[in-house]
């Protein structure tokens, strides 16, 4: 059985939900991904330009620190990946994260929360980051609060 990780980025607490939601879908290991300058919600305004996560979305090789580690990643064969979606992608605090990190030979699996994008754009940016040889499941996007049931459903189908 591999061993599972469950990190996710969350600013609202939407995220978070569905990651909790996961991690006990999975017994994986939940994981905060934390901005070491954390985001207020002027930062996260996307009708501001001059807003960080603006800035941040406009130059696609930025990186923002992250506060804190996973402890023994090597030790992770999966990772189930979320965040809210901006701008019809991911936040670039998570191509931080996966920068950080050797993913040879790792699953990743995307999960999103969103006010009705789709995760494709997402999936296709990460997957532009990463080693060759991460395979990748389809991701999905979890809106609201869903149900335990459709979690564990949609993990079932995963067939990790």
């Amino acid at each position: 059985m591999s061993k599972i990780l469950v990190a996710y980025f969350s600013i609202s607490g939407v995220t978070k939900r569905v990651a909790e939601k996961i991690a006990k879908a999975t017994d994986g290991t939940l994981f905060e991904i934390e901005a070491e300058t954390p985001y207020t919600t002027s930062d996260i305004n996307w009708r501001n330009p001059e807003s960080r996560a603006s800035i941040e979305h406009n130059d696609q090789n930025s990186r923002p620190k992250i506060a804190n580690k996973v402890t023994g990643m090597e030790n992770y064969d999966t990772i189930f990946l979320g965040f809210p979606i901006w701008w019809y992608t991911c936040p670039n605090i998570i191509k931080t994260f996966l920068d950080s990190y050797g993913l040879d030979n790792k699953t990743i699996i995307l999960f999103a929360t969103s006010g009705g994008s789709n995760i494709d754009l997402a999936q296709k940016d990460l997957k532009a980051i990463c080693p060759p040889s991460v395979k990748w499941l389809p991701g999905k996007v979890l809106n609201g609060n869903p149900d335990q049931k459709v979690i564990d459903n949609w993990v079932a189908s995963l067939d990790i």
